[in-house]
């Protein structure tokens, strides 16, 4: 059985990691799959954007690291790929959290551009109830999205979060119902997907960049050769080539 099960529709990618009795813990073999399907969706220009998300009742339940006592950097480098291939993508992410997202499942979530919760869904970083030290830039990748007091509150006093809850502080976009996760988390993909991908990829490439820019006239300036270079593509004169007619058609 595959431990990763993708699909293709609409231009968007979706990876569904397929161990629900194992609640899609992040192992050895499963993380050769997710770098496996990623490889293949960034070499498919079919595929605008990418959805993650968990067979069964988790999203992600952890990493299986073996014995700790024993590992190294290494060890956990190689366990850790499974989310930082994610996070490295050039193509724009969303996480669709169906359930619990523990430990380096919530790495898995944190990695994704954007993401998407079931109302049943766990936000867990229970690193520090199991004896162990925050890894793969959890600590980093949380307090830079959601604060220093929020990511104080999970880690340390190891508050645990719904989808509503992890909605309310911004770990997450949105919280819908369970059932409308699939559709909510496609769509709001679709809609990356659906703009031309070299742009896509230039712009949120460019949102990263942002992160060390100063000041305004210095984001101006950032910006302004991508936004030429975009104005000299097809995609540019076609899409205002439609845009003016609608209007045309609208003042008729």
């Amino acid at each position: 059985m595959s431990l990763v099960v993708t699909e293709i529709a609409d231009g968007v990618g979706t990876l569904t990691l397929n161990n629900p009795e194992g609640r899609n813990t992040l192992t050895a073999p499963m993380v050769a799959e997710i770098v496996a399907a990623m490889d293949a969706f960034e070499s498919d220009d079919g595929v605008g954007a990418v959805v993650v998300t968990g067979a069964g009742p988790a999203f992600c339940a952890g990493a299986d690291l073996g014995n700790l006592a024993e590992a190294d950097g290494t060890s956990l480098g190689r366990i850790y790929e499974g989310f930082l291939r994610i996070a490295r993508s050039p193509l724009p992410t969303v996480a669709a959290v169906n359930g619990a997202a523990v430990g380096a499942g919530m790495n898995l979530a944190l990695g994704c551009d954007v993401r998407i919760a079931a109302a049943r869904a766990r936000f867990d970083t229970r690193f520090l109830q199991l004896g162990i030290h925050p890894g793969g830039g959890h600590t980093w990748m949380l307090r830079r999205l959601a604060g220093p007091q929020t990511a104080m509150a999970t880690v340390v006093f190891g508050e645990v979060l719904d989808g509503a809850e992890a909605e309310r502080v911004g770990v997450v976009w949105r919280c819908v119902p369970d059932d409308e996760l699939a559709a909510a988390a496609h769509a709001l993909a679709a809609r990356a997907a659906a703009v031309p991908r070299e742009l896509v990829i230039t712009a949120k490439r460019t949102i990263a960049d942002m992160a060390d820019v100063a000041d305004h006239p210095a984001a101006v300036a950032r910006e302004l050769e991508p936004q030429l270079w975009s104005t000299r593509q097809p995609w540019f004169a076609e899409r205002l080539a439609a845009m003016q007619a609608r209007i045309s058609g609208r003042s008729s």
